[in-house]
């Protein structure tokens, strides 16, 4: 290791990922860089560091954290090490019990706060390795750890910029020669959603009930959904705020996205279906979004960063045109297991990249219209489809709209959810002997309640 005289220079004149030799003989190896213990496959290396909002049983405050191996690195018990000229007069962003205001800081203080945590973590820095009460305190183990919502959403927004899954639905109910509507490869769709049901992974999800109409033939009927779906998505959190009024020009929009979690948009597609006409989804979508605890931040992602689709037939307009690249190779998948198996069977396959707009894209857009956007309002991607029938990101798409049966293994089949089935969305990018990844995002049907 070279002596550690600034973390960019750092990780600049080090290896990525370098193997303890004596532990290279074990399973799992270890990540080095930090001296904390980081397992082969983990998703939260040094180069990671993602945040989230966690409470133990000892101390049941919300606390900010940072996930580093199988550890959380309490921030208020930090606090004080965060000396740099961006944050040193505000640590107490670190006492918070959301990340709302260190969201709201901005890009030049979550650098900072980046390379003051890689330093601090490296496994030639003492000012936390050497410190044996401090590193008691700091450090707690995530098995100890519970995980709440990182950020107070104020506004939640779901768009619907994946190609394929926009042609697939649109096949299904309209033809192929109908599949994307007029405006879609214009404009970046959206619909405003419910922030006040977006849970943390592993909420139960309780099934809906509403009017459906299965029977065109017949009158609508209230009752549970029968067409439960998942929606695989990911999500990113907004950072410093715009003022009513002032749109975010897209050449500035990265500065105000923080990073990304995933996200499950459970859909009742038959209460949707009948309900949608003409104002779009409402009770189908707002009973219960699930995200990913741990928000991983866009310094994290940026070396997994991609090409952008292409938008040449037709061009966009040109306050949504941008050059540089922000896309991401991010892996993703989804799984479902039946209550009573041991093991999920993994249904989808796909990646962030196949995504048509762009996060900046999707800023730029929303507030294109003079609306204000907030520190943790939350922008969704919308389901995400690759070409493959197996990277199709929704049941509904898998089933072809309950033409097929879905594999869950252990000789269980599904169209759409049942009571008990949990659903396992996990995502990662894949480095040089490393991974920047999300965790899990899950949830379990419960029955509908009883009317």
């Amino acid at each position: 290791h070279v002596a550690v005289t600034g973390v960019g220079r750092y990780l600049e004149e080090t290896d990525l990922f370098m193997e303890n030799s004596e532990n290279s003989a074990k399973k799992p190896r270890l990540v080095t860089m930090s001296f904390v213990p980081v397992p082969e496959k983990s998703h939260f290396p040094i180069q990671n560091l993602p945040y989230g909002v966690f409470s133990t049983k000892s101390n049941p405050r919300h606390r900010i954290g940072v996930a580093i191996g199988e550890q959380v690195l309490d921030l208020s018990e930090i606090k004080g090490l965060f000396s740099g000229p961006e944050l040193s007069d505000k640590r107490d962003v670190f006492e918070k019990t959301t990340l709302n205001a260190f969201m709201s800081l901005g890009s030049a203080a979550w650098k900072e706060a980046r390379s003051t945590l890689q330093k601090l973590l490296s496994a030639d820095e003492p000012t936390l390795r050497d410190n044996t009460d401090l590193r008691t305190r700091a450090l707690i183990p995530q098995a100890d750890a519970t995980m709440h919502l990182p950020a107070s959403i104020g506004d939640y927004t779901d768009f619907y910029s994946s190609r394929q899954h926009a042609t697939n639905v649109g096949i299904m109910f309209r033809g192929p020669e109908n599949a994307l509507m007029p405006n879609w490869l214009h404009l970046p769709v959206g619909y405003h959603g419910r922030a006040s049901s977006v849970v943390v992974s592993g909420t139960p999800v309780r099934r809906p009930c509403g009017q459906t109409r299965p029977d065109e033939s017949k009158p609508p009927a209230y009752g549970p959904c029968k067409l439960l779906d998942i929606e695989l998505e990911m999500a990113f959190f907004v950072g410093p705020p715009n003022k009513l009024g002032q749109p975010i020009p897209v050449s500035k929009a990265q500065e105000h996205i923080f990073g990304m979690v995933l996200m499950n948009d459970w859909s009742a597609r038959d209460i949707q279906k009948w309900e949608y006409v003409p104002l779009g989804p409402f009770l189908g979508k707002s009973f219960s979004t699930t995200i990913s605890p741990w928000v991983v931040t866009m310094d994290a992602l940026m070396p997994f960063v991609t090409d952008n689709a292409k938008q040449d037939d037709p061009k966009p307009l040109p306050y949504l045109q941008h050059e540089d690249k922000y896309n991401f190779d991010i892996k993703l998948s989804a799984a479902v297991r039946a209550e009573g198996t041991a093991e999920p069977g993994v249904i989808c396959n796909t990646n962030y990249k196949n995504m048509y707009w762009t996060m900046k894209q999707q800023l730029a857009h929303h507030s294109v219209n003079g609306c204000n956007l907030r520190p943790g309002d939350l922008l969704a991607s919308g389901t995400i489809s690759g070409q493959a029938e197996d990277s199709f990101g929704s049941m509904l798409e898998l089933c072809w709209k309950g033409t097929k049966t879905i594999d869950i293994g252990g000789g269980q089949t599904r169209k759409f959810l049942q009571d008990g089935d949990e659903v396992i969305l996990s995502g990662y990018c894949q480095g040089e002997g490393y991974r920047v990844g999300f965790g899990e995002c899950t949830g379990k049907i419960l029955p509908a309640h009883s009317s």
